[in-house]
Order: C-alpha cells, then structure tokens, then sequence
C-alpha cells in the first residue's frame, strides 16, 4: 500500500512507478516516476484531475492548505482529487543530474526519452495501474504542450483538459517560434526600460564591468554579462519588472545583489532538462541546431543593454560549471532530427472537452501561434485576455481554473 499522510485538512497518497526508460523497448532499463495523489478527506473517492507542470524539467509543486498552494487547489479539490506528477527525470522520480559513466553519445540517447511523448506514456502507464477509466487534466505552459500531445496520442484517457499558457504551436519550425518570441521580449525590454530608465544605465554599466573584469558569483562561476542579461526572463512574470528592478538597484559588489543574480537565473545545474532539452520541446518533427541562437535579433550585439527571455544558447553549457557534463550531449542533441509530438489528423477531430487560457501578452508562448493551435483542435474553446502573463495560473489560478472548468462544459 502507497504511504498516506494527513496534513492540516489534506489527504497525501505517495505513489511510485517503475515505467519503461523508453517506451518502444518495454523490457528495457526502468526508472521510476513519483505522483503524489491530493484530496479533501472526504474527497478521495473524486475523480481525478493530473495536473502537468511546466519546464521541462519541473517537478510538481508540494501541495499546502491555508493558505492554498498552488493558488488553484482549493478550486480543484471541490470536485476532483489531484495527481501531481514529478515528471520523468524530476523530483523524487529518478533524477537527471550530469549522467556520469556515460559517453556523450549515450548521455544524448537517454535524455531523448524524457520529451513530453515519454511523459504520456508514463501518465498511461499510471492511469491503467490505479484503474483510471479516464481523468482530466489541467497543464501549465510545457504542461499545456504535454496535455496536447496527450491528446494527439491517448485521447480515450482524457475526460477533459485544461490548458493554461500552454497552447505550443504545431508543425512550425523552432526558428519561426523564437524569432516570435525574441519580438515579445524586445517590446518587453522598451516597456521595462521606459517604466525604470535609470535602470538602462544601470544595465550597461554592469556589462561593461563583467566584461572587463573576472566577477564570481557564490557557487563559483564567472558572472559573465551574457548570463545577467538572461535576466531578462523573469520579465514575463506578473511582478517580474519589479523584482529585477530591485535586484538591480542594490550595489553592484554587495553580497546580496551576486545571492539574488545567482537564484534568478533562468538556467542552471539544479534543473538540466530545462537546458538541453527546453528547445525540443518545440520540435514537432525538427532539428533545434540551436534556433534561439541562430534567430538572435541584431539588436542585441548592437545595444548591450537588451536582456534576453526564455532562450537556450550553447555558452550556457560553458558559463554554468555545473552543466559542463553535458556540453557534448547538448550539441548532439541540438542536431537530433526529432519525431512529431501532435498528429493533426487526431487533433482535427478532437471529442475531449478542451479549453484554453491564452495570454495576448506572453513573451514564452506567442499567442498568435497558440490562437492556429486553437483552431486546429476541434472543440477547443479559448479564452484569450491581457489580464494575467504567463503566471496567470499562480497568480490568480482559483478564478482561472474556475472559468476553464466552466468552458470546457459549455456552462460559459
């Protein structure tokens, strides 16, 4: 029997799953995949809602009560019990750290196993051992794209789906995804700097400083000015602006502002998936060759001051000691001809009760690719609006969750 825990009104079930490394080869090497199951105590007979958490390469969020976290919770357990996924290679799953003893070769041919089409297959392979008929689901960004393949490849496992910021365009090429979202997070830059303009010299003094000088961060590494300017990714969350205003305005060679440069980083060794696999997560049917990099406006190299979003650059693999293991398996991977996550066909004729949340302003997932999204799944009804960014599900995620419920059912 899973270990169950009772904590302030919450009933946990631990839950643990050896599945398949790959999926193709069903007798070959197993890892494990971690679920923690949610529920009011008198909830545990409900029907189950998974909820996908974005990444790649998150795990899912440890559950509290009063308040509720996640801010969504409280809505969900009304009428379901929640499966939170530690998907493949996070968490308490078996974890990817640096894949020592293996070759570059042998590194790269793992992490292809842990792209949203693995996930799926664990989450059947899940839904059949607790004796599922069907569940919903609810995905946050990469979560969203993960609940799209789910309905490309097993739609009889779905009773409904829930997606917020999570709608990723299908069949395009990576180039034309990040040349998009590099647009959002230049207009993000000139609203930024035009609310904070001290904020802009401030910024280029700091590149010109790391540029000359070998500045060191706690961990060890080198600040480098192309690692601070990927600060710039927290710019596409609600209070975004104001966080990497006050970092920005703390002295430069106080402790605290190279503590706080370290935390923010959007990439590091905590989180290897999010690094060499964030660009395949766009790859329905493509090689990456490391798009962000190759799509990189000019703008940048012209004006030093431009901070960059959520985009993955082969020097990360160098800046960050601690993903060093990996720079070959990286590259390997950025050349990987990469299979389809979505079949059209299937999505054309979707009979899952969809709904979406897509966010007019989102500079990680482009909502006029999200909108052709929308209109290649049959049924899906979305609702576009500025009121929220990305973070829109931990910002406001009983009232959004609420709406997508209502949707889905045809009550709104």
């Amino acid at each position: 029997m899973p270990p169950i825990f009772r904590t302030h009104g919450l009933v946990l079930t631990e839950h643990t799953f050896e599945v398949p490394l790959d999926h193709a080869a069903p007798d070959g090497p197993t890892i494990s995949v971690f679920a923690r199951e949610v529920a009011d105590p008198d909830g545990r007979d409900r029907p189950f809602l998974v909820f996908l958490q974005g990444g790649p390469g998150q795990e899912a969020p440890r559950p509290t009560r009063n308040p509720s976290s996640p801010g969504w919770l409280e809505r969900a357990l009304r009428e379901f019990r929640v499966l939170m996924l530690d998907q493949r290679g996070t968490g308490l799953s078996t974890p990817v750290g640096t894949l020592p003893g293996m070759t570059p070769q042998q590194q790269a041919e793992y992490l292809t196993h842990f792209r949203a089409d693995s996930i799926v297959a664990d989450a059947e392979l899940i839904r059949a051992a607790l004796g599922v008929e069907r569940w919903s689901l609810l995905g946050q960004s990469f979560g969203g794209f993960t609940s799209l393949t789910y309905l490309s490849k097993a739609p009889h496992g779905l009773r409904e789906a829930f997606f917020t910021g999570g709608l990723s365009p299908i069949s395009r090429h990576p180039d034309e995804i990040y040349a998009a979202t590099f647009e959002r997070v230049l207009e993000r830059n000139r609203r930024y700097f035009e609310r904070y303009p001290a904020d802009l010299r401030r910024v280029r003094d700091l590149v010109a400083r790391l540029d000359a000088e070998d500045v060191r961060l706690p961990g060890g590494d080198r600040l480098t000015s192309r690692r601070l300017r990927q600060l710039g990714s927290v710019l596409g969350q609600s209070e975004g602006a104001e966080h990497l205003h006050y970092l920005l305005e703390r002295p430069f060679d106080s402790p605290a502002f190279l503590h706080d440069v370290e935390a923010m980083a959007p990439f590091n060794g905590r989180n290897p998936i999010y690094v060499v696999l964030h660009e395949s997560s766009y790859a329905d049917g493509h090689a990456t060759r490391w798009s962000a990099e190759r799509v990189l406006p000019a703008e940048y190299e012209q004006r030093p001051e431009l901070l960059t979003g959520e985009h993955v650059f082969p020097w990360l693999l160098d800046d960050f000691r601690e993903l060093a293991p990996l720079r070959e398996a990286a590259q390997l991977l950025a050349e990987h001809e990469w299979p389809r996550l979505y079949d059209d066909d299937v999505l054309a004729h979707n009979g899952v009760p969809t709904s979406a949340a897509v966010y007019l302003d989102d500079i990680y997932v482009e909502h006029r690719f999200s909108m052709e999204t929308a209109a290649q799944v049959r049924g899906l009804r979305p609702w576009v609006t500025n009121e929220y960014e990305h973070n829109g599900l931990r910002a406001d995620g009983g009232r959004i969750l609420d709406r997508l419920i209502s949707m889905a059912r045809g009550r709104a």
